[in-house]
């Protein structure tokens, strides 16, 4: 046994490929629950069956695209040349001719009659095509130059679909001229269509529309209001009756002096009410912004808690220029405590994961970093600070009030002293109580438009930020893209493997891959679909006559680059074990022992989660290991560590009494 490596695993030990699990694994995918490519409605027609499976077939999961497209077929009565050309791919499509079992070889070969195939579109002209490729299979000494040159005339789609699903059924000489094809494909179209540009949105949950805190209305009661009117009366009656009293005795100057008074009073109102209200706005508002100390954390892992930490992300990441960070996250302590309190409490009834609200916590983060840059952050301690007009008004208005009513109460006392006094003593706390009372229901009136303007240009800016987020999401690509961008992905590294080894693809016995997910990184899927992941670990197994060559390498999707290679060899004799568990919730553990000891593991599957509530329990496992192929790459392993190199010989043997024994293509019309 031989082994390259970027860093070697010593013998003796198991090298691990899912040992970042434990930290990462409590994290949820994202599920496109409104995305529906893959479901299957009640009571659907042939016709929808048909074009389910189409689409099951362009996302990489032939399994259940053959098994729809069959039912449309057989059961339907479904024919032409398209259902042909899409039911016969299905049923080659991620298998070796050995797996293919007896009953859909049949099928296969008797694919044209059953679907009437006449005519000489596209679709027939591949059908054509692909059975001639099939037929060729089985005849290693024929010429597949004019074959190949037919293949080379097909138009896309065609071609290209031929080229990807027909790999693994394919040997010999035909094998090379079909790989060099859909290699050149491969590189062609692994970058294409924006790539590197659209995967990560494939990753990123329908966002949930910005919601603000709605403002607390003023809290005023009746008895407030009662208070309000019935000592505003009261003062009202006992003013009108000291003008009485001083015109009366036609006190002119006095009763001057008293309308002077009366004026100043409702200055110092006017200037007061608004110098208590810019007092009291900034003081809340310095509240809400000063540091904080939490005396109950919330929950770990809870949504209170995962909103806290994204803001604290967001908030250590966009740092200011010319800011330091520590500088940065001390100042705004009391903004990201503001703002999470508000977040957690207008989503916390919503059902909503914070992933869907990811946007809006950026938003609100570089909102605060945008007007810390600008200088406008503090901004309202200005805007709130009392004009010096309300302050003179205040002060003007006092300087009238006071001795103008003391001139007054004098000049009515020497008028009528009884009467004067009892109306003093009704109107001085009928007075204080009508300002208390009146002071507090316009303050809180005035408190509560303030916080419904505020909240209105917030909402408003949140929306347009929505808006945007929605509109850079909009080229989020498929299922079916990324399928495709795997599959690129998936023969760019079989290509590096075969030329490392210098090995041909028609040398090779066979080839399979085994895909799980890396960490760190995101996970996605659509209803219904496989998980797909923004990083993977691949498995690569060549199968050559002198024994197994390994490639493991570390797939980054977004950008098509592969990491942390490594390579390991050995001979069919030094597999000791291969040992596949499947756990009640479809977690696939797989262990291959080699006889020095080492051992290769990796998490073949993650148990079942993040299913949606009207989603058949399995169904999402099933689909991931028909898109990765995990059944083909089990069947491998399991073989030759139950056979040995004798599985090499004992496979080509059942290959050609399958060939001498099964049906000969059927040559469409």
């Amino acid at each position: 046994m031989t082994a390259q490596a970027t860093t070697p695993a010593p013998e003796g030990t198991t090298t691990n490929y899912a040992g970042d699990s434990a930290y990462v694994g409590v994290q949820a995918g994202v599920v496109h629950g409104d995305v529906q490519v893959y479901e299957t409605p009640a009571g659907a027609s042939s016709a929808e069956l048909f074009e389910i499976g189409v689409r099951l077939l362009a996302g990489g999961i032939p399994g259940k695209a053959r098994e729809l497209i069959g039912r449309a077929v057989m059961d339907g009565g479904l024919t032409g040349s398209r259902v042909c050309f899409h039911w016969q791919l299905a049923l080659v499509s991620g298998r070796t001719r050995h797996e293919l079992p007896q009953e859909h070889l049949t099928m296969l070969h008797r694919a044209p009659g059953t679907c009437n195939v006449t005519g000489d579109d596209a679709w027939a002209d591949g059908v054509r095509t692909l059975c001639r490729l099939l037929q060729s299979a089985q005849q290693p000494d024929e010429d597949l130059r004019p074959l190949l040159k037919d293949l080379d005339g097909l138009a896309d789609p065609q071609r290209s679909m031929i080229l990807r699903h027909l790999q693994l059924f394919l040997d010999g000489p035909l094998e090379d001229g079909m790989w060099r094809r859909a290699l050149d494909s491969a590189q062609q179209n692994q970058m294409a269509n924006g790539r590197a540009d659209r995967v990560w949105k494939f990753f990123e949950p329908k966002p949930a529309r910005p919601r603000v805190r709605e403002p607390r209305p003023p809290d005023l009661t009746t008895g407030t209001w009662v208070q309000a009117l019935v000592s505003t009366a009261v003062l009202i009656a006992a003013a009108i009756h000291i003008a009485y009293l001083l015109a009366r005795e036609l006190q002119a100057v006095a009763l001057l002096a008293y309308l002077l008074s009366v004026g100043g009073g409702y200055c110092a109102a006017k200037g007061g009410v608004e110098w208590r209200f810019r007092i009291e706005r900034r003081r809340r508002k310095d509240a809400q912004y000063a540091p904080r100390t939490r005396t109950r954390s919330a929950p770990s892992g809870g949504f209170a808690d995962n909103v806290g930490r994204r803001l604290d992300h967001y908030f250590a990441r966009y740092v200011p220029r010319d800011t330091s960070r520590s500088v940065w996250l001390a100042e705004t302590a009391g903004i990201r405590g503001c703002l999470r309190d508000e977040i957690v409490d207008v989503y916390r009834e919503q059902r909503i994961g914070v992933e869907r609200i990811a946007w809006l916590i950026r938003y609100r983060v570089s909102d605060v970093r945008t007007r810390w840059e600008n200088g406008t952050l503090w901004n309202y301690r200005q805007e709130l600070a009392t004009p010096p007009a309300s302050i003179l008004l205040t002060v003007l208005g006092l300087a009238l009030l006071v001795p103008g009513i003391t001139w007054t109460l004098e000049a009515a006392v020497r008028s009528d002293p009884l009467s004067a006094v009892r109306t003093a003593a009704f109107a001085l706390p009928a007075g204080v109580i009508a300002a208390h009372a009146w002071l507090r229901i316009v303050l809180r009136r005035r408190r509560y438009a303030a916080d419904l303007a505020e909240q209105a240009r917030t909402l408003k800016d949140c929306e347009a930020a929505f808006e945007r987020w929605k509109a850079k999401l909009a080229d989020k690509p498929d299922d079916r893209q990324m399928a495709t961008w795997l599959d690129c992905d998936r023969k760019m590294v079989l290509d590096e493997a075969l030329r490392h080894y210098r090995l041909t693809m028609s040398g090779l016995i066979s080839h399979a891959f085994i895909e799980t997910r890396a960490f760190p990184g995101r996970s996605a899927r659509v209803r219904k679909g496989p998980w797909r992941y923004e990083r993977y670990k691949l498995l690569l197994f060549l199968l050559t006559t002198d024994g197994v060559r390994q490639l493991n390498a570390e797939l980054d999707f977004a950008q098509g680059t592969f990491h942390d290679r490594y390579r390991t060899n050995y001979r069919y004799e030094a597999v000791a074990a291969v040992r596949v568990r499947q756990t009640d919730d479809d977690e696939h553990d797989f262990r291959l022992t080699l006889v020095n000891g080492e051992e290769i593991h990796v998490e073949a599957m993650a148990p079942e989660a993040e299913r949606l509530q009207d989603e058949p329990s399995g169904v999402v496992s099933e689909v991931t290991r028909d898109a990765a192929n995990l059944r083909h790459a089990l069947t491998l392993m399991e073989g030759i560590a139950a056979e040995g190199k004798k599985w090499i010989a004992r496979e080509r043997q059942r290959l050609s009494d399958r060939a001498e024994s099964g049906p000969h293509p059927v040559e469409s019309k």
